[in-house]
């Protein structure tokens, strides 16, 4: 409070609010109106173009750091502060009030400065003592002002990334996205990069260029104001005459940074694809002795990075040269000439008493150096200005693939109409099927199994099945049998007929390599549920370790002690041991059909009979990929597919079986 009663004959609380909320709302409001396409308020006129180029290598997309860039940035900062009721808005107001009061407190700071060295040259001891107290007492006031603006600043930023990063991690595991992402459209190839690194970098970058910009412009208010007053209008005119000359200068020169921004993000992406990769097939590579073709592929994803970031190291030290020599030292002798021509040509201030000339020389002086450092760092923001454009336009390219494939479509390249019967097929279409849901059936109209790209690999698939029919599908290597799966599931499109089947989750799948996620044993076969959907269902431990009984692997409670013991369950269970873990998920889950993918091959027979005994038991109808013959008997369909565009839906009869024995 003593220092606030210092500052008001310096600065007056009206200008003082005014200036506040002028600055705070600068940056915001400066999007909203160029969001608008409005040319009236544009802090830095830009027209930095840069290219994006998409995964698929197909398409380049320009994007310009305009009205477009701008209201991308406006869509994503409503993501960040929702409304006015909330922390992130508090925070933003906390960080543009500490801004005012830091600005006060340079001022103050300059005037008791002045002070103490007016004092000094005076010889007048008990005016410096007094003048340093007072410098001293205000020190912790002052030290705390900076620290709450670093603090929330910091807060600011995370809380961002928390709200960006939920909205887009809600849109990212909704449905099937996060699969389809990957799998059906081509646009994204590093989902993880953008989620993570790419979504901190713009959180950091949204809340430093905020800082960057309303602190100056609040400097340059202030400033501007006491100057006129001191040493009339001259001075602040040629100031900001050489912010808006230095600005278009800079900001033409800065134009490759959003390029380079871009290039590096999606360098870094496929430098950790390539990583993850090794990671996730070592097993193969190091059957393989794939070590050195590995290291070459690893070398060449990195040196194409490193080359990148050397050519950006490169830019950015020409262009920061010119910057200090713009936007510092050049600014500072500007500020030095103007402050300086008062005092050499006939006026009031020339012909003052040296005293007075003297003192009004220092505070005006460093309140036009400030000025100009003010304007210096307004100038600059131009350049997180340009990284902020290459993020913005990550994290828009990353909402919208995550709103088209909510909506149902995607884009991937296809494959060219085909020739069928000397005519050209019809165009594919994605999800022109129909989809009906209906309990304890699966019915199959003239839908044709076509892969995303566009490959047919059936034309028109017809057959029904009730529950309690088990199906045995069979056929060579990509004839259809995984894309039958993939379209029942949902995690295809349908491209025609009517596909009728029960809801999501009265289907259940079972991959050849069962899925053992993080946690403990019990979440091995309670997945993808929780202990209190357990509970829910009305399962207990002891339930539990019935159903391991199914699949004869009691035993492995008491080699792991329990079912909360945590371990890495990929490598810990055997391959036999994971499907068995997989056939009790089934059973746990009870579903009306289950699709079992080659998911018994590393069961003995045995226990594989009692497997499908028990899930006709419970009324568990399967769908069963499998070359086994000894499966045949648990089944009363077969459809076989030829690989040619051709399939054959027919019961297993007794002359069925005995081929199959």
């Amino acid at each position: 409070m003593a220092l606030l009663s210092k500052l008001a004959p310096v600065m007056q609380s009206r200008d003082a609010r005014f200036f506040g909320m002028l600055s705070s709302g600068a940056f915001l409001y400066w999007i909203y109106c160029t969001s608008r396409g409005g040319s009236k308020i544009r802090l830095l006129q830009d027209e930095v173009k840069f290219v994006t180029q998409e995964s698929s290598g197909a398409n380049k997309k320009k994007i310009q750091v305009n009205s477009e860039f701008l209201k991308s940035l406006r869509r994503i900062l409503k993501i960040l502060v929702p409304g006015i009721w909330t922390p992130e808005a508090s925070f933003l107001l906390l960080v543009a009030t500490t801004l005012v009061i830091r600005s006060m407190c340079d001022i103050w700071m300059i005037h008791n400065g002045t002070l103490i060295e007016s004092a000094i040259i005076s010889k007048d001891l008990n005016r410096f003592i007094r003048n340093l107290s007072e410098f001293v007492l205000a020190m912790p006031a002052i030290s705390l002002v900076n620290n709450v603006l670093k603090f929330g600043l910091n807060e600011l930023k995370l809380r961002f990334r928390t709200r960006l990063s939920n909205h887009l991690y809600d849109n990212y595991l909704k449905g099937f996205t996060y699969y389809k992402m990957s799998n059906l459209d081509n646009r994204i190839s590093n989902a993880d990069q953008l989620l993570t690194q790419d979504v901190e970098k713009f959180c950091d970058s949204v809340v430093e260029l905020y800082s960057n910009i309303s602190k100056p412009i609040l400097d340059i208010l202030i400033y501007v104001q006491k100057l006129t007053q001191a040493i009339g209008g001259q001075a602040p005119s040629v100031m900001i005459l050489y912010l808006i000359l230095s600005g278009s200068v800079l900001t033409h020169l800065r134009r490759p940074i959003s390029k380079f921004t871009v290039t590096e993000q999606r360098l870094e992406g496929e430098f950790r694809f390539v990583n993850s990769r090794l990671i996730t097939n070592s097993e193969e590579v190091a059957f393989y002795q794939g070590n050195i073709r590995e290291k070459k592929n690893i070398d060449s994803s990195f040196g194409r990075l490193v080359q990148h970031l050397r050519k950006f190291i490169s830019f950015r030290f020409n262009m920061g040269f010119i910057d200090n020599i713009i936007a510092k030292y050049l600014a500072t002798c500007v500020g030095f000439t103007v402050v300086a021509y008062p005092y050499l040509t006939a006026s009031k201030l020339a012909s003052a008493e040296y005293k007075t000339r003297m003192q009004d020389y220092y505070r005006s002086g460093r309140m036009l150096v400030k000025l100009a450092e003010a304007i210096g760092r307004l100038v600059l923001a131009g350049r997180e200005l340009t990284r902020l454009a290459g993020f913005t336009a990550r994290v828009q390219e990353l909402m919208t693939v995550l709103g088209d494939l909510n909506a149902g479509t995607y884009q991937r390249t296809m494959l060219d109409n085909k020739l069928i019967n000397g005519a050209v097929a019809k165009p594919l279409i994605a999800n022109s099927g129909k989809v009906i849901c209906e309990d304890n059936v699966i019915r199959f109209e003239k839908v044709p199994l076509v892969t995303p790209n566009g490959d047919v690999l059936v034309k028109e698939l017809n057959f029904e099945v009730h529950a309690g029919q088990n199906v045995l599908v069979c056929g060579p290597n990509g004839c259809g049998k995984s894309s039958l799966f993939r379209i029942l599931g949902g995690l295809w499109p349908v491209f025609g007929g009517t596909l009728t089947k029960p809801s999501a989750g009265k289907l259940f799948y079972i991959p050849q390599r069962p899925y053992m996620t993080l946690g403990t044993l019990r979440d091995q076969v309670i997945y993808p549920d929780s202990m209190s959907d357990m509970a829910s269902r009305g399962f207990t431990d002891e339930s539990l370790r019935e159903l391991l009984s199914h699949v004869q692997l009691e035993y492995i409670l008491e080699r792991e002690k329990g079912w909360d013991a945590i371990a890495d369950w990929m490598d810990v269970l055997s391959g036999g041991e994971k499907q068995r873990i997989a056939m009790a998920r089934v059973f746990y889950h009870k579903p009306q059909f289950a699709i079992l993918d080659e998911c018994t091959s590393a069961v003995s027979v045995d226990v594989e009979d009692n497997m499908y005994q028990y899930c006709s038991e419970v009324g568990i109808t399967l769908f069963t990929v499998s070359h086994r013959k000894s499966l045949w008997k648990h089944h009363e369909y077969y459809l076989q597919m030829d690989g040619r565009g051709s399939f054959e839906f027919k019961p297993i009869q007794a002359d069925t079986l005995e081929f199959g024995s």
